[in-house]
């Protein structure tokens, strides 16, 4: 097997996760036409974005992470607010991910959410227990992820396929047309494995470019083909968490997805804390796995527990965040990189403050939507 191959199906897999799970609800709040706009709009700027993070990995003779990459190029508050941006993310997504299970495993067991709560603290004494142990096994947990998410998009495609209402995808919503931009935002996130993918190029740097456009494009047929079988499936009566609606064997394949990316994000961020920023690993587990769980709790306590804002919200602000500061470092990167790329990506500032203000506009309005 090609290192080529090797690095799509990695980058693939890290875009792919259980944010998948969330598009086609809010595409169904703004209709099919507005939802596909903004997949095809963020496949194009975030791959963008994802090349210059390329150049910028290719112009650095050290192997570092994002954090390294900021703290290189934009110094030491560069490094502390890459890692902010990320850990946001990441934090998140794990609130997320607690409403996602807990709201799953209580329809899968009693037909309704109204256990989710005390699942979900079940749920976080146990996830805590086996991060806690690290066992090696779930080091791979990204990849047993990825597994999961596959079969799943395999199985629903094939159960709705000729189920598909094409009148379903006629509705339309102008009003709501920022609805599905923080989730797809999240949903096409995958900046912090790209030192990962140099890695795996290591013979074949070359490839750097066609790989992250190849990755990105089959994300976004994969995104679109899902969200045209659950909505032209369900119509606009979609829950929060789209397996949720199609069935129990479809919940169950939902509830590996968010264990699996629960365990990989939560290994990543320990990680992070252990060796970006030197705390032991018993502090980087105590920091990883408290934040999820106040913020969880105190969203259930102001009744504000809800998978898609949670991930809207995330994935607005962080990946906001990380786009400029990785537009930042690509025109650092030009003039202060160590050595020549194999490619090299034009560079316009008006451009690169055009993304910005747009990145910008649709996160304060997810902010407003979301909050209002």
């Amino acid at each position: 097997m090609s290192n080529y191959f090797i690095a799509i199906c990695t980058l693939l897999g890290t875009i792919i996760g259980a944010g998948i799970l969330a598009i086609p609800y809010v595409v169904s709040k703004s209709g099919f036409a507005i939802g596909l706009f903004h997949l095809v709009f963020l496949a194009i700027a975030i791959t963008l974005i994802m090349l210059y993070l390329g150049e910028i990995a290719l112009r650095t003779k050290k192997s570092l992470h994002l954090s390294g990459y900021a703290e290189k190029y934009l110094g030491k508050k560069g490094k502390i607010v890459m890692f902010i941006s990320l850990a946001f993310g990441i934090y998140s997504a794990l609130v997320a991910y607690l409403i996602g299970e807990s709201e799953s495993i209580s329809y899968l067991l009693f037909n309704s959410t109204q256990y989710s709560l005390i699942i979900a603290i079940i749920f976080w004494f146990f996830m805590s227990f086996i991060l806690y142990l690290g066992f090696k096994v779930f080091k791979n947990a990204e990849t047993i992820a990825v597994t999961f998410v596959f079969a799943m998009i395999i199985l629903i495609i094939a159960f709705t396929s000729n189920k598909i209402d094409i009148s379903n995808l006629h509705y339309l919503n102008p009003n709501n047309f920022f609805a599905p931009f923080g989730v797809i935002l999240f949903a096409y996130l995958a900046f912090s494995i790209m030192p990962e993918i140099e890695k795996i190029l290591s013979n074949e740097k070359q490839k750097m470019k066609k790989t992250i456009i190849t990755a990105y494009f089959i994300a976004f047929l994969i995104y679109a083909i899902f969200t045209i079988c659950v909505i032209g499936f369900r119509g606009t009566s979609i829950p929060e968490i789209a397996t949720i609606g199609l069935g129990k064997p479809f919940v169950i394949l939902g509830i590996l997805t968010m264990f699996t990316a629960y365990l990989a994000l939560s290994t990543a961020l320990i990680d992070s804390y252990n060796f970006d920023f030197k705390h032991s690993r018993k502090i980087s587990w105590l920091l990883t796995i408290f934040v999820p769980i106040i913020i969880f709790l105190a969203l259930e306590f102001f009744n504000k527990a809800s998978f898609v804002k949670v991930i809207s919200i995330g994935g607005a602000i962080s990946g906001t965040l990380t786009a400029i500061l990785i537009l930042i470092m690509a025109k650092k990167a030009k003039s202060y990189g160590d050595i020549t790329p194999n490619y090299s990506i034009p560079y316009s500032i008006p451009i690169a403050i055009i993304l910005a203000l747009i990145f910008i506009i649709g996160t304060i309005i997810e902010i407003i939507n979301t909050l209002t």
